[in-house]
């Protein structure tokens, strides 16, 4: 939780309209705070030398320096700001480079208000998230690209349980909810998962899982 503390965010969006529906639609929860929206990355970045914020969603389609580039060099310089890559289509190459950017999470953009604020919520305290049908894009790169490797990592039932719901990109405690345990619980096992597939955080457990048939 923030505690009561507003979360700071950039937007950096090259559509006007993109950028005042969001506006609008954050307006109603008071714990988001605006700081700053930008039609490219290089202004954000500017702008970083000056405000840093919390969270920035950032856009992958922009006009000269792209979201993926712009999140390697935000990641590098500011590795406590949390950023949420946002596009609008499922184009394989741009997901898969996107996964390797740094964010924190990846959704499309006709994603639900509600889910979004809630997004922010948890990436802010630190979660990381794919969203399902972004995972089902590097399943099918993965199918496409090379046969299954078969590898035992000693997965628990229990474990591999969490593992797909993970790899459908619920969150810890929606995964408690899921299977009716607590939300402490629910983090050991994701722990536990990452220990074993020797990955540091829940995007790398969805593409080993997908490219192991785990």
């Amino acid at each position: 939780m923030n505690n009561g503390k507003k979360i700071s965010i950039y937007i950096v969006e090259d559509y006007l309209l993109t950028r005042v529906t969001y506006k609008q639609a954050m307006k109603d929860y008071p714990e988001i705070n605006i700081a700053g929206d930008f039609e490219t990355a290089e202004a954000c970045i500017e702008a970083l030398e000056t405000q840093q914020v919390n969270v920035i969603l950032m856009d992958l389609g922009l006009p000269y320096m792209t979201g993926i580039e712009a999140t390697k060099i935000i990641h590098r310089k500011y590795p406590d700001i949390k950023i949420i890559i946002l596009t609008s289509h499922e184009n394989d190459d741009e997901v898969l480079s996107s996964l390797a950017s740094g964010a924190n999470a990846y959704a499309l953009k006709d994603i639900e208000t509600k889910k979004l604020i809630n997004l922010i919520r948890t990436v802010n305290e630190g979660s990381i998230w794919i969203d399902p049908r972004i995972t089902k894009v590097v399943q099918k790169t993965f199918y496409k690209a090379e046969p299954k490797e078969k590898e035992d990592f000693k997965l628990t039932p229990r474990e591999k349980e969490v593992l797909d719901l993970l790899v459908q990109g619920f969150s810890n405690t929606e995964i408690a909810d899921r299977l009716i345990v607590s939300p402490c619980t629910a983090k050991a096992h994701v722990c536990n998962i990452l220990e074993k597939l020797s990955v540091t955080d829940r995007v790398q457990a969805a593409v080993k899982a997908t490219k192991y048939d785990l």
